[in-house]
């Protein structure tokens, strides 16, 4: 009884038995991960007779409740709603109200047995029956509230109701065939002579105006979501602890209203702070502790002058505060009050590096003793608060510059697949993670033993129960202040690699989501901010989403190194999908250089990412066949001259191999392509190795050169120049 009722457990909670490997190669779920995945969504599966009650409370739980809590259906589609009652119930007539996100009042008469009858079910306390009817008038684009009254008016149930696009937005102008080019960059990255040793807003705005006028339509971001200001050495964009909000490492102090005051030049002019400015800037690598408490101390000081100013009266820059603070609701308020929390507890010397390692009574958001924290103290939280405004009006800023200056697209952002273990976002919403569960990826070409990310999931039912608003918050949030949203890792919307908290990243299973509707949402989001969607579908991807991200308008993520026929050739951009962005490389692929020179191969042995040598052994002997091959395509298509030799034995990676590179995929077909500053400036190191913590400094690498310089080079100008050329040719 208990196998056959975790064997249907695993099918109804959408955990993959069966999967193609990255080698093409079927592959086979141990039974054992499959029950530690259950366990991790909360099933007692170590005793049969609680896990029997478990499951009979649920499936009586879902009968007792009249409607689905959420249904996502297509503009021009026929609205079918489900209704659940008590048998002595069906023959009564009813009224479904709907009132539409734009306050128009729908009322319709229902008497379920005229619907159609789908399914019945018997308890201790009599019989349901399930049928379906369909809604006679057709609804608008968005979200809508459908009530289920008596014929009194009583309430007896109600769902959310939404309404999507077929596909996502799409500019007019690449719709309509122009092929277009832009630089992806990691913010933290970049050098400039007034930068405070860190990327920053201001800094963007800079290299969107410049590359703008050098015939660029997008710079694309790593991910900018919310880190840890009082844990600064955890900067992994891609481990943020909310994904709605900001970094505020990224704010530029000294554009801040109040910056002039003399309480703060005081303190930035001091001794010992230009003292650790000057080392900041200077290191190669960021220094994240070093800036944030140079920005920190900054910024407190600011705010100190700021809120005296305009926070203290009634002044149009603190309804505009309020109106932020209102609009960002729970969310925005759960980021301020554990920012200052745990920059409390840090200060104590206690534990803090997450909400895990909290004191008990601080563990969770909605927790007595966090109110008590909260309004015990009121400035430190409005500090963080007021933080994330700015950070959001330099934001908005440089996109504003992007449109001003003439970009089709201007920024592009990048929505990380998961949280942090010990994020905020977590820490407010357990019940949405499985955190005894972490994201990852089963062995494949880049991560040959499998990849663990440390990114509780989000469980499945449980984000259908919140009706998507998670999501739908998600996707909203990261599409303001851009022209395109990169969406990494997208195959997290049909399925995410799980893997149960200790186990080898081999031993975990794919567990499905909601595909259709989440598609349907972002198609939604994507029109309401006019933003283009990028899915990242790298790695073991199943041809059924692709398909589905191909009509649902997702753009397609192409790099050219994976782009390799039967044969070992590689593709000419020219067949890439129309409906792509393209590139080169990734933040998590070497440099031009770092391809060519093995460097990526040498740094592996060196940190023990192979298992064996022959592993390694075989990587090296197909990069040599896949280098030659390369020469090959780049000859055959003339993207480089003679003065780059044929024989990969005789090549190294130069300027003109370099640049030749990337002018050969500026006349490809895909609508975008996407060019990695770091190649532009011809530099060896990574800034990301996949499988590694502290074994590489990732996410801390700079660039070459300071922004003011970089489009002073005429080797630069002339490449930007020949880039617009071959895409303005490409173009329909």
């Amino acid at each position: 009884m208990t196998s056959t009722l975790l064997d249907q457990l695993v099918t109804l909670r959408g955990i993959e038995s069966n999967y193609v490997d990255a080698w093409g190669n079927p592959a086979t779920v141990d039974k054992d991960s499959k029950q530690k995945l259950l366990k991790a969504m909360g099933y007692a599966v170590d005793d049969s007779d609680k896990l029997q009650s478990q499951v009979e409370q649920e499936v009586r739980s879902a009968w007792l409740t009249p409607l689905n809590p959420v249904q996502v259906v297509r503009r021009g589609e026929a609205v079918n709603v489900t209704v659940r009652l008590p048998i002595e119930l069906v023959n009564d007539s009813y009224n479904v109200a709907i009132t539409t996100e734009q306050g128009e009042q729908i009322v319709q008469t229902l008497v379920p047995t005229d619907g159609e009858l789908l399914n019945v079910a018997e308890f201790e306390d009599g019989e349901f029956q399930e049928y379906m009817f369909t809604l006679s008038e057709a609804l608008p684009l968005g979200y809508h509230d459908l009530n289920l009254l008596a014929e009194d008016g009583d309430h007896i149930a109600d769902m959310r109701l939404i309404v999507c696009p077929t596909s996502c937005f799409k500019p007019a102008d690449i719709e309509q065939g122009k092929k277009v080019w832009g630089l992806s960059v990691q913010l933290y990255c970049v050098r400039s002579s007034r930068n405070w040793g860190v990327g920053d807003f201001t800094d963007l705005s800079e290299l969107v105006r410049d590359a703008a006028s050098h015939g660029a339509h997008f710079i694309g971001l790593n991910p900018i979501h919310a880190l840890y200001p009082s844990n600064p050495n955890a900067c992994s964009p891609y481990g943020p602890s909310s994904r709605r909000w900001l970094n505020i490492i990224y704010l530029d102090v000294t554009a801040l209203p109040c910056y002039e005051d003399p309480a703060v030049q005081e303190i930035v002019n001091s001794n010992d702070f230009q003292a650790t400015l000057e080392h900041v800037k200077a290191v190669d690598y960021v220094d994240y502790e070093g800036v944030m408490q140079l920005k920190l101390k900054a910024l407190n000081a600011v705010f100190d002058a700021y809120r005296s100013k305009y926070l203290s009266k009634n002044t149009k820059q603190n309804k505009a505060f309020k109106a932020f603070v209102e609009a960002g609701g729970e969310s925005l308020d759960m980021l301020a009050v554990y920012d200052a929390l745990q920059e409390f507890l840090s200060s104590e010397g206690k534990p803090s590096w997450g909400w895990p390692v909290f004191p008990a009574r601080y563990a969770d958001y909605h927790a007595p003793d966090v109110a008590k924290f909260k309004k015990a103290n009121k400035e430190r939280v409005m500090f963080y608060l007021f933080c994330q405004w700015q950070a959001a009006l330099q934001l908005e800023q440089a996109q504003q510059t992007a449109l001003d200056s003439n970009m089709m697209i201007g920024l592009y952002r990048d929505l990380a697949v998961g949280v942090s273990e010990g994020s905020a976002e977590i820490w407010g919403n357990k019940d949405l993670y499985c955190i005894d569960a972490s994201v990852g990826a089963p062995p494949d070409i880049l991560g040959p033993l499998g990849q663990n990310w440390g990114l509780p999931p989000m469980d499945p039912d449980k984000l259908y129960a919140q009706r998507y608003q998670p999501i739908i918050d998600l996707f909203d949030a990261n599409m303001r202040a851009a022209g395109a949203l990169r969406i990494d890792h997208v195959m997290a919307l049909l399925r995410l690699w799980w893997v149960y908290r200790g186990d080898n990243a081999k031993l975990g299973s794919y567990v499905y989501y909601p595909v259709d509707d989440l598609l349907g949402i972002l198609a939604l989001e994507s029109h309401r901010h006019q933003a283009l969607v990028i899915g990242e579908d790298l790695g073991t991807v199943p041809e059924e989403i692709r398909t589905k991200l191909a009509d649902a308008g997702v753009y397609s993520y192409r790099v050219f190194f994976f782009e390799q026929a039967e044969d070992g050739g590689f593709f000419s951009p020219s067949h890439y999908p129309e409906q792509s962005m393209s590139t080169l490389t990734t933040h998590d692929m070497p440099t031009l250089i770092g391809f060519w020179h093995c460097l990526d191969l040498e740094l592996g042995k060196e940190l023990g990412l192979y298992p064996t040598d022959e592993i390694l052994s075989t990587l090296y002997n197909d990069r040599h066949i896949n280098k030659q091959a390369i020469l090959d395509t780049l000859h055959g298509h003339h993207s480089i001259g003679e003065d780059v030799g044929r024989r990969v034995e005789d090549v190294g990676m130069n300027q003109a191999l370099n640049f030749g590179m990337q002018k050969h995929m500026a006349t490809g077909s895909s609508a975008l392509l996407s060019l990695q500053l770091e190649d532009w400036l011809q530099m060896d190191k990574p800034v990301n190795i996949p499988g590694t913590f502290n074994e590489y400094p990732n996410w801390r690498r700079k660039l070459s050169r300071n922004l003011e310089d970089i489009f002073d080079d005429q080797n630069i100008q002339q490449l930007a120049q020949e880039l617009t050329q071959r895409r303005n040719a490409a173009s329909n």
